[in-house]
Formats: C-alpha cells, structure tokens, sequence
C-alpha cells in the first residue's frame, strides 16, 4: 500500500509518500481502504515536535526521542472495510465506516488496521468526505458543550477561533443545543461563520478577545491565547471555560470554572456526529482535498495556521 512517511521531525517536506506493506487483522482488528482522512492541528504538531509547553518531554517519549516511532500519521479517516478478523461479528467487508485511530495514528495511508471496537457505521447520505472531516473537532466540540457543560437554550456561548475544525464545530453544535453564539475570528470569516450559527462576530485584529467585556455562560478557546487567568473574567458567574489548546501547567491545574485538554474518542459521540450531518444539521467545512501525493501541501496549509474548517486527504488518489 502506499503511505505518507515520516522518519524525522521537521518541516512539511519531511512527509514522503512511500510503499508500505498491507496490513493484516487481528482477531479483534478490521482493515480499512482509508478513502478519507482529516489532517489536523495534531498531525503538524507531532510532525513537527512542535507540542504545547510542558509536554515535549512525554510525548517525545510517547513518539519516539529522536526520530519518529510512528511514522504513518491521520487519526479521523472513513473508508471501507476490507478485512475483518476473527473474532469480529459486527462488521463486513463491503461496509463503510469511519472512527479515530487514537495515538497508533496510521490513517494517511491506504490501508489501515484499526480496532473493530473504535469504528462507526457511516449512514447511507453521509459522504466519505465529510464523516472525516466532522470527526476531530466534532468530537472535542460535542464532548465539552454537551457532556461537560450541558449547553441549554438561551445560554450564550463565546467561540475563540470560530472557523478553524475545532470552532467551526462548536458554532454549530451550541447552535444545535439552542445557544446563542459569538464568534471570534477574522473578518475574512464572517460570512462563514454566520452561516454556521454565529449571531455575532467579533474581528480578533479590531477587538483583542481579551478586551470584551460582555459576560458569557460558556467560553471556547480554539485558538490557545487563551488562559483561566484571562478567560475567567469574560464569565458569567456559573460559565464554564474550556481551553482546547493548553499547555501542561493549564491541563493539570484546571478545575472549578476550568476544563482543559483533549476530548475522549468517544464512539456514540460519532455516531451522533454523523446522524447531524445526515440531517443536514452539521457542516463539516471542508476548505480543500488533497491527493496522498500532495500531502506535504495539506500540512504547509495547517501550519499557516489560515485553514478554514478541516482539510482533508483521499489516500486512493
């Protein structure tokens, strides 16, 4: 099969496309043809060693100290199964599926073997396309809004980076749970993120996130220029705050008003996930594909640190 390699950290061009051997099941695992997959945020930070102060020295350990451990990245993908194993009953080859490879990584690639417990049905009407794309920031969005915070009609929601994968979920999932949204982001962005749910925009150039003085039920911070010492005070004083991008210090010290980290890979919140996008309720904002060849393109675009919504790669093509 062919895969994107890399087997040093560094820039974008580190990332070659290279033949790999096809994986094989076991009893509990199931092959996937990857006919999509998301390239994120996490990707170009692992790729590049480039991780949120504090934690470089754990997860140089988790992926390896001096060069790569695992060298095929992509976590979100949906594809096609081809194989099953032995003891699986809950999949077919033939049936089309999507889920979240977790730190084995490995879906930027044509095949790949994934536990049989970590994947979803893809509903009939769901593109292979957008069931990727909906997956990284969906599930992180989903996680916070509707597990941790339990965002109800008429509460208002301030989103910090409101058209990147992670915000442009949570626009339309606090939308969705009948919230009332202000997104901070660009003024190139507007239009899009009005049309996601957003009432509100606040141009980040003209107006410092940190300069508002309107008080929030739920602050969202997609972007990582955000603290709990800076976040607090834009609170109400039952709001919640949640940094999706945190280093160490924040991730260990949030409590109370504070939720820091990453989301758990939960597959009933995929499932969910893609039941909205089957009923048109969730746009999964794709700004570009790329073919497996030009994925070094696709992590210069993350890295510029201007993409819009999710960007996805077709390992077929």
């Amino acid at each position: 099969m062919r895969a994107a390699v890399y087997r040093r950290y560094g820039d974008p061009q580190v990332v070659v496309i290279t033949q790999l051997a096809d994986p094989s099941p076991g009893p509990r695992d199931v092959v996937v043809r990857v006919d999509a997959a998301a390239v994120t945020a996490a990707d170009a930070r692992i790729r590049a060693a480039r991780f949120p102060r504090g934690f470089a020295p754990m997860a140089r350990l988790m992926f390896g100290i001096r060069a790569p451990r695992r060298r095929v990245l992509g976590s979100a993908f949906a594809g096609t199964v081809v194989t099953i194993g032995a003891a699986v009953t809950d999949w077919q080859p033939g049936d089309r599926v999507a889920g979240m490879a977790g730190m084995a990584m490995g879906a930027h690639a044509e095949l790949l073997r994934v536990p049989a417990t970590k994947l979803v049905a893809v509903p009939d009407g769901v593109e292979l396309d957008a069931a990727a794309a909906v997956l990284f920031g969906g599930t992180t969005a989903w996680h916070f809004l509707h597990r941790v915070v339990e965002v109800r009609p008429r509460m208002t929601v301030l989103v910090n980076g409101a058209a990147g994968a992670v915000g442009s979920s949570t626009v339309q999932l606090a939308r969705h749970l009948g919230a009332t949204v202000t997104a901070v982001t660009s003024a190139a962005n507007e239009q899009l993120v009005r049309e996601l749910g957003a009432v509100a925009v606040i141009d980040y150039r003209r107006t410092p996130v940190t300069s508002l003085t309107g008080q929030f039920d739920v602050v969202v911070d997609a972007v990582g220029n955000l603290t709990a010492a800076t976040g607090r005070p834009l609170l109400r004083p039952t709001g919640r705050l949640y940094l999706a991008v945190a280093d160490l210090w924040q991730t260990i010290s949030a409590r109370g008003q504070v939720t820091a980290g990453s989301s758990p890979e939960s597959t009933d919140d995929m499932a969910t996930l893609l039941d909205l996008l089957d009923r048109d309720i969730l746009d999964p904002v794709i700004t570009r594909t790329f073919p497996l060849a030009e994925l070094p393109a696709a992590h210069a675009l993350v890295d510029s640190g201007r993409k819009v919504g999710n960007a996805i790669v077709r390992p077929q093509l």
